[in-house]
């Protein structure tokens, strides 16, 4: 008996878990669908709802991403700088820094902070018009949910998440030259010439590849989480904890992935 129990959970655990993979890739599917397809038809998306979603996720993030990114580059030099000292190679401080931040922390910790602001935003907006039937209502007036409440904000991700990316690079490279040039007393030219000198074009792509593929992750698991919202005001608060915790642990995941086909490809 006690055996049967636990195949009994054991199989509803796998229905669960498909029935996530298929409701998922429903979503995935028809929100690609009318990202590439939505210019085309005849009612296209005013332009208006894109540019509002870039102005909340983009430029209202620029302020939180540039003291993260900046107080990382300060850390990772102070914390750097003994280790390379006994080495004899305080110099590489600029590089280190530099290389790790465009390749790693700037690309992950930018989406980790989005995912917390915007994934928990895109939930919680969601998962509040279906626990109040606004979702059903936008179907019984013709208008596509998906494409009205997911799309806009995919494509306003997509383009300022690499921007909030670049912004993060350079505020984290600041940090790291601030405490080499005014703390451990490196020449300013020479921390510049240095940092240029390791880094290259490949560290700069890399870490941008990530944001487009963190900008996806982000969206679709907030929108996903919303429209599986139950419960009232307790259900939005339960789904958007969900999105923000699972959004973290899928960009960490995808980050080791790419890191990892970046390293063995020879990138």
């Amino acid at each position: 008996m006690h055996m049967m129990r636990m195949f009994e959970h054991i199989g509803t655990m796998v229905m669960d878990w498909a029935r996530v993979f298929i409701d998922f890739s429903s979503l995935f599917s028809e929100t690609i669908y009318w990202a590439v397809m939505g210019p085309f038809k005849k009612k296209p998306l005013h332009l208006h709802i894109i540019s509002d979603q870039m102005v909340f996720m983009g430029i209202q993030s620029i302020i939180i991403v540039f003291f993260v990114m900046f107080f990382t580059g300060i850390v990772l030099a102070m914390q750097s700088a003994p280790q390379l000292i006994q080495m004899g190679g305080l110099i590489y401080v600029a590089s280190l820094v530099t290389i790790s931040i465009c390749r790693e922390l700037g690309p992950v910790l930018t989406a980790l902070v989005i995912a917390g602001r915007i994934g928990a935003a895109i939930t919680a907006e969601i998962g509040s018009m279906k626990v109040n039937e606004q979702v059903e209502a936008l179907d019984t007036m013709g208008i596509n949910p998906v494409r009205y409440l997911v799309v806009p904000k995919l494509i306003a991700l997509f383009i300022m998440l690499p921007c909030l990316t670049v912004i993060g690079d350079l505020s984290g490279l600041l940090g790291g030259y601030l405490i080499g040039v005014y703390n451990l007393n490196i020449n300013s030219g020479l921390y510049i010439q240095t940092a240029l000198k390791f880094l290259t074009l490949k560290d700069i792509y890399t870490g941008l590849s990530k944001s487009f593929v963190f900008a996806l992750i982000i969206t679709m698991i907030g929108a996903y989480q919303g429209f599986k919202t139950r419960g009232g005001a307790v259900g939005v608060g339960k789904a958007t904890t969900v999105s923000v915790v699972t959004s973290f642990i899928l960009i960490i995941i995808a980050d080791a992935i790419m890191t990892g086909i970046y390293y063995f490809s020879g990138y």
